[in-house]
């Protein structure tokens, strides 16, 4: 069987495209096949009063997307504008390889993977702005 595979840990919240559902007591599995299905961790959630930096603010537009709360088409944009801002930024081979498979998965309509790979960049951010603090 081919698909998203999703374990849940006990009473974990999952958002599947608008509905909000909940594990129960014990671990679970879901097995999503259908292609194209919006799926986000609530525990994975960026909130609005997090989103303080340049990695958050491109991360929350794919989250946004992801959860229907935005227009695909004008977050299309947003989200390539961000990703090449961050791109004149984030010079190093790992962050650049990130970047450009979050704009593979931007071109694709993939905004999960749009937001995973953006997620990976937020050590190194924040590695960053600590640098700039010292």
């Amino acid at each position: 069987m081919s698909g998203l595979v999703l374990k849940l840990a006990p009473n974990e919240r999952v958002l599947i495209n608008g509905a909000v559902i909940e594990n129960g007591v014990r671990r679970g599995r879901l097995n999503i096949v259908t292609p194209g299905v919006n799926i986000l961790r609530l525990r994975d959630a960026l909130h609005p009063e997090q989103v303080t930096t340049p990695v958050r603010r491109v991360c929350y537009v794919a989250q946004l997307i992801l959860c229907g709360e935005a227009d695909e088409g004008a977050g299309k944009s947003q989200l390539l504008r961000g990703i090449a801002q961050l791109s004149q930024v984030l010079l190093d081979g790992e962050s650049q390889a990130a970047l450009r498979l979050a704009v593979e998965a931007v071109e694709n309509a993939q905004h999960y993977y749009v937001l995973k790979h953006l997620r990976t960049l937020l050590p190194k951010e924040e590695q960053l702005f600590a640098m700039g603090r010292s």
